[in-house]
């Protein structure tokens, strides 16, 4: 378990995604006790604090749980948090990096993908290819949801409205990412919008074929300002909904790697059926 020399990554780095690894694989399972610190700074050959430090990463991304005088556990998978930006961020690492999301507008993502994209930038990450693609709703036909309180009807002051705010978070995503390739910062890089005739009632990533996070928007009564009148409006809440992580771990019929599966079957057949480009 001695560290990589030639890893130009810092040692507290190299330490937390063999832990990471050991983790998402069940070589520790849940709620499974880790090795002591003096332990693990044994096995890695590294100091006691580079191990502290790596710790503190795997606890901050949720994967690991501190008991005062006990020591630290790898945490049950049902009270485990999602943190789709820390995924993310270690998908930069792969030579070959594919991202896609479906749901309504894409800021989440454009928001969580920022960092790695300014890691490209700098040097600091340099991946072979890159590819993204976002599905979203067609804001140019009627919508079930969201709907008029009073009498449930498609808005069209409300998808005017909504369309500005894909246009905004899918197309600089599009923009940042096709920008890479055309300075020569990657070899390959690709970033994608098409619409769809379907308004989601969830949000899905798929990041590199190994990791899914889906979520269902909850539906709430929400007030905008719609042609100088506040409007009641069923709205589609992205920021309130709760991910649920699924990990392909390399068994083809556990429930992570068919869940995967079955999340790029149905991504791709919307993406290559019914799906429209998205123009500005």
């Amino acid at each position: 378990m001695e560290l990589d020399p030639e890893d130009p990554r810092p040692p507290y780095q190299q330490v937390a995604n063999s832990l990471r690894a050991a983790i998402l694989t069940r070589t520790f399972q849940p709620g499974e006790k880790l090795p002591s610190g003096p332990e693990l700074a044994q096995r890695f050959n590294v100091a006691r604090m580079t191990v502290q430090h790596a710790i503190r990463l795997l606890r901050d991304e949720g994967l690991v749980i501190s008991r005062q005088g006990s020591g630290v556990y790898v945490r049950e998978r049902t009270q485990r948090p999602v943190d789709l930006r820390s995924h993310l961020e270690r998908a930069f690492e792969e030579p070959d990096v594919a991202v896609d999301f479906a749901g309504f507008s894409g800021e989440t993502l454009n928001g969580a993908i920022t960092e790695p994209l300014d890691k490209i930038r700098d040097g600091r990450l340099r991946p072979e290819s890159l590819s993204v693609r976002l599905l979203v709703p067609d804001p140019g036909q009627p919508w079930a949801l969201p709907s008029r309180v009073d009498d449930l009807g498609d808005s069209p002051a409300f998808r005017e409205r909504a369309t500005r705010i894909m246009q905004r978070s899918t197309f600089a995503l599009v923009d940042a990412v096709n920008e890479l390739a055309d300075l020569g910062l990657l070899p390959k890089a690709h970033a994608q919008v098409r619409v769809n005739p379907v308004m989601p009632l969830f949000k899905l990533y798929l990041i590199n074929d190994t990791d899914a996070f889906f979520g269902y928007y909850p539906v709430q009564e929400h007030q905008v300002t719609l042609d100088g009148e506040q409007t009641a409006i069923w709205d589609l809440m992205g920021k309130d909904a709760t991910l649920f992580h699924y990990c392909a771990d390399g068994d083809e019929d556990s429930l992570g790697s068919q869940y995967i599966r079955q999340s790029r079957m149905w991504f791709d057949s919307i993406w290559t059926s019914v799906g429209r480009e998205f123009k500005q």
